[in-house]
């Protein structure tokens, strides 16, 4: 298996870990056996020898070689004998995939498939990085975001009462209002977003949110979710706090 030299964030990663353990262990559908979350994975590339869609995914058979590994990411076209590159993941054992029938024994879950293999991945990367766009819009957007007009949410809580009441209020419904800072999309079945409200201090400022709807870095967003307290995922993956499975409403 090949070594990944892109670097993934580990907010990524961490939500390519968890995304799967998602109580089902499904694309959305209930398992019969809960899948296992190992440790991440570095990159691999190789050649296609099965492809298939299922529930917004891409499914392909990799054959890097020595081995042949199934992976999963955001739907590509793929055809047999292509060489494709995927970055690091997160390999789910006992993966039951009710739409295809089938239950995976170990399956590799990513951000993304790229076609042409790892060579095409890092002519993409060099030519981002020499543009400077995406590291300056990365390192500004954030920066950006202004909190004063930000008004609470009516009968919710802000993002620094929602850690303070954790204990309180895990399990239950809560509703906050604030900005989106980071989103990714797509992950197994799942989008996240970091969300603030300009509250709290650091280790009490940044909200993580599961979701079906979508949201872009700077809206303002009103959700509505279940908060889960000292969430831990397995794998060195824990969260102090989460709002899970929420209601997004872009505003």
């Amino acid at each position: 298996m090949k070594k990944s030299y892109l670097f993934v964030g580990m907010s990524l990663v961490l939500a390519l870990g968890v995304a799967g353990c998602n109580n089902n262990g499904t694309e959305s559908q209930t398992a019969g056996e809960a899948p296992e979350v190992v440790s991440p994975a570095p990159g691999i590339s190789g050649k296609v020898t099965e492809t298939m869609d299922a529930s917004g995914y891409t499914y392909a058979a990799v054959d890097t070689g020595s081995e042949t590994i199934w992976i999963a990411g955001p739907k590509t076209q793929l055809e047999v004998g292509e060489e494709v590159y995927v970055p690091e993941g997160a390999p789910i054992n006992n993966f039951e995939s009710k739409t295809l029938g089938r239950t995976f024994d170990t399956i590799l879950f990513a951000s993304s498939i790229v076609v042409g293999g790892e060579e095409q991945a890092f002519a993409a990367a060099g030519e981002q990085a020499s543009s400077g766009k995406a590291a300056a819009a990365a390192a500004s957007s954030e920066a950006d975001l202004n909190f004063d007009d930000l008004a609470k949410a009516e009968g919710g809580k802000t993002v620094e009462e929602i850690y303070t009441d954790k204990t309180a209020l895990d399990g239950a419904p809560v509703k906050v209002r604030g900005k989106v800072t980071k989103f990714m999309s797509g992950i197994m079945g799942k989008n996240w977003l970091h969300l603030k409200d300009g509250s709290g201090a650091d280790g009490t400022n940044d909200l993580v949110v599961t979701t079906m709807a979508n949201a872009t870095v700077g809206d303002t967003v009103l959700v509505n979710g279940t908060v889960a307290a000292d969430k831990d995922f397995g794998s060195g993956y824990k969260y102090e706090v989460i709002v899970e499975d929420a209601e997004i409403t872009v505003e």
